[in-house]
Order: C-alpha cells, then structure tokens, then sequence
C-alpha cells in the first residue's frame, strides 16, 4: 500500500526524517547495549553461585569420614544455614559408588533436602569434570524447579572406604531473582538515557535547523517586496547558496531593468513621429486630416497599452516590489478632482491606507486605479467614492460612483477591448481593457457590479505586500 504524500520519508519533514533515523538508531543501539549488559550480569551472577558451590563443596569434601562401622560421617558444615532449613534451595548430597552394580545415592543428605534426594545418575558413571576436579551439571527437583549443582568424586584413604560422590546444588532462583532485580533497574536507567537523547537529539536539530527556518523568513521578505536580498548571518555551510542566491536576484533585477529601460525607449521613439503627425495634421481641417488624427489616437492607446503589459510581466517576475498604496490614491484623487472640476464630481477616500502596499509597480497601480477613476468620474452625476481594503493576501480598490449604471447583462462588456456603451462619452474603449490585463498578470481581479451610491462599483484586488 502506498503511503500518503504527507506520511512519505521522500516528502516529508526534514526535521522528522533525521529525528526518526536517530530515535531509531538510539533505540537499536540502547535495546543491544541492554541486552548485552543483562547477559553479562547473568553469566557473572551465574559464575558467583558456581564459584560459591565449589567452595561448599570443598568444605563437604573436607568434613566427610568414614567411620569404623562401615558407613559415611559427616561433620555439620559451618558457615550457611540454609543448608539445615527445610527446602532452602540450598543442598548437598553423599553418594556411595561401589565398583560395580548401582549408586547409593543419598546416603547423607543435607537437612534442607528433607525426605527428598538430589536427581542423580543410579549408576556407576560419573560426569565429566572440569581441571579443577569437579562436574558441573544441571537438575531438577521434585517441585520442578531448576538446580545448578557441582559434583566431584572422593576416595578417603581409609581401609576399605568405597568411592564417594559429592554434590552441592543450588535452585536457579539465586540467579534468577538478581538477574531480574538488575533488569529492572537496567531497564529504567536505559529509558531515561533514551529520553535524555531522544530530548538532546530534538534540541540539536532545532538548533541546527534554526538557520534554515531564518532562510524562508528572508526568502519570504524577498518575494513580499520588504528586501531585494538575502540579508543575515548564516553558517557557512549555507553562506555559499544564500551568496548564489542573492547573485540570480541582481541578475535578474538587472535583466528586468534593462526591459524597462528598452521599454521605455521605444515608447519614446513611437510617441515622437506619432506626436509629430498629430500635431502636422492638427493644423489642417480636412477630412484626411481628421482620420490622420484618430488613427494617431489610436495607435498611441495601442502603444500605451502593449508598453503597459510588457512592463508589468516584467515587474511580475521581478522580485522585492513594494508600493505604498496611500500616496498614489492621494495624488490620483487630486488629478481626477481637477480633470473633473468642470461637471463638479467629487472625489474621496473612504477610510486610510497608510498601512497597504500593492507588491507591484507603482506605474501600473496608477494605470490601473487612473483608469478605474476616470471611468467613474466620466459616468458620475455629483460623486465617487474609494476605498482601499486588506482580505487575506489581496488588496482590494473599490470604486463607486452614483451614475446611471449598467445593466447586470452588459457589465462584463466593458471589459472588451474596444468596446464603449456609449459613443457620446470620451474614449477608446481600452482603458479598462488594459485595467483587466495588468490585474491578470499581476495575478488579480477586476470586477463591476451594482453600487450602493446607485450607479457602478468597480472592484479591483492585486496582491498585497506584508506589512
């Protein structure tokens, strides 16, 4: 089954992806390192009783007599009282081996086996045994417990003193018990250790990745227009890239001031001989002189309005754009007001945007918003209304004029290039056309709709800067 995008190691977190690998591998070193560590207990526990059985054993063999009736003596062992209380787990045993036919097996026992004997072989044969002189063997009781015993033979120097057999066990639970006690304790020691790295490894990759996150804030403060480079100190594995990065910023602001430059340029070289013959045909009064006049007319709304979205692509692809938007709307106001005098239309600002920055050129927003205004102030009775509005990542312009209004059916009309509802009013028809390419290219929208002040509202929404 695939996993989701966002549950993938191949896309997801930095962060999680090396915070997984090393818990991981903390946990496989911590769960190794535990394991070995209680295995070597075990074996150390396991050699102390061992080595504790063959000094038993030693005192046994030392206190074993052969008495003048023929039978086994034993003198009380010193030292450890478990092995006269009943079932300590303590034990030790005295078989008799003769030289041929079966074992006398527990002839003398310890006071701990109380009516039972130690599982030895019946005959004869006797376990390997080590250098030392004695077997290690394992056994197992009535109540099914497990032994660890230790057996040697013996043969007393008395006269006619048979072969003995002498066995010390002790139950497994002497190894067990510590052995678990030592788990235990292994086991908290080795959590808190796992959390105080899983904790240490945490702090170290938010410390680590710090410069990373200090990068996306700066790239963010690049694409927002509030920096036109990478500013900051960054470690030096990452100075390289910022420093290539900050390079393809200059780079390319250069390129889209070199377009704006060409731009420029060839406006000025079509505006002067387009000039040249609207001025010449200006001074005659002929019909040929009149259409000369319309067709400059028209070639330099043409030429205005292809200069104006070749520089606002370029702007788009720029980086570190940042327009105020309060100025502009203060001085395109002012010029509408004086355009306007003549019919007594007035023009205000509803609200303050001192806080608003469009992340664009500040020519396009007075082309965009110019445009808008004009158009109210030309439909307007007595009165047109702004208001410049933050939602969300968008800056929204609203312009309301108390004119006649449009139709719901024809208001997406006045967006088509050429297209005027009225011959009677002054135009082309291109003004708002070029408004909906700039917003389109930055992005944006532009929309009509009913005004409240009864006539059209005009809604145009660009891209905001931060603050």
């Amino acid at each position: 089954m695939k996993l989701p995008a966002s549950l993938s190691l191949r896309h997801g977190s930095l962060r999680m992806r090396l915070l997984l690998g090393t818990l991981i591998w903390i946990a496989l070193a911590i769960a190794v390192a535990g394991w070995g560590l209680r295995g070597l207990f075990h074996e150390h526990v396991s050699q102390q009783l061992q080595d504790q059985l063959v000094r038993q054993l030693n005192q046994l063999s030392a206190s074993v007599n052969w008495s003048a009736d023929s039978s086994v003596e034993v003198l009380p062992l010193a030292g450890d009282t478990r092995f006269s209380t009943p079932l300590s787990g303590l034990y030790w045993q005295v078989d008799v081996l003769p030289p041929s036919g079966a074992a006398d097996v527990g002839v003398v026992r310890s006071r701990s086996l109380w009516d039972q004997q130690l599982p030895l072989p019946a005959d004869t044969a006797f376990p390997g045994t080590t250098p030392q002189g004695y077997a290690v063997v394992s056994l197992q009781d009535a109540q099914g417990h497990e032994l660890l015993a230790v057996s040697r033979p013996l043969q007393l120097p008395d006269a006619n003193a048979p072969l003995l057999r002498l066995t010390v066990a002790a139950d497994q639970a002497l190894v067990a018990e510590p052995v678990q006690r030592f788990t235990t304790m292994l086991l908290t020691a080795l959590g808190a250790l796992a959390a105080g790295l899983a904790l240490a490894v945490a702090v170290q990759l938010q410390l680590a990745l710090r410069p990373l996150d200090r990068l996306r804030q700066r790239l963010s403060a690049v694409r927002t227009g509030q920096s036109t480079q990478l500013q900051g100190d960054f470690p030096n594995e990452l100075q390289p890239l910022i420093n290539e990065f900050n390079h393809v910023l200059s780079a390319n602001a250069d390129i889209v001031q070199r377009a704006r430059t060409q731009a420029g340029n060839l406006a000025h070289a079509v505006h002067t001989p387009l000039s040249i013959l609207g001025n010449a045909a200006a001074q005659e009064n002929s019909r040929l002189a009149q259409l000369v006049q319309e067709q400059v007319a028209t070639a330099q709304r043409q030429v205005d309005y292809h200069l104006a979205r070749a520089r606002a692509a370029a702007a788009v692809r720029a980086t570190g754009l940042r327009t105020p938007v309060q100025a502009p709307v203060q001085a395109l106001l002012r010029t509408m007001q004086r355009l306007h005098a003549a019919r007594d239309v007035q023009f205000e600002q509803i609200g303050s945007a001192d806080t608003l920055a469009f992340r664009g050129e500040t020519q396009d927003l007075f082309e965009m918003l110019g445009n808008l205004l004009d158009n109210a102030g030309k439909w307007a009775r007595h009165h047109v209304r702004l208001q410049v509005t933050r939602e969300g990542a968008l800056l929204c312009f609203t312009v309301d004029d108390d004119g006649p209004g449009i139709p719901a059916a024809q208001r997406q009309q006045i967006f088509e290039r050429g297209q005027r509802l009225d011959e009677q009013r002054p135009g082309a028809g291109l003004g708002l056309d070029i408004v909906r390419e700039l917003a389109h290219t930055y992005g944006g929208t532009v929309a009509a709709d009913a005004s409240p002040l009864g006539g059209l509202r005009m809604r145009l929404c660009l891209p905001a800067a931060l603050q």
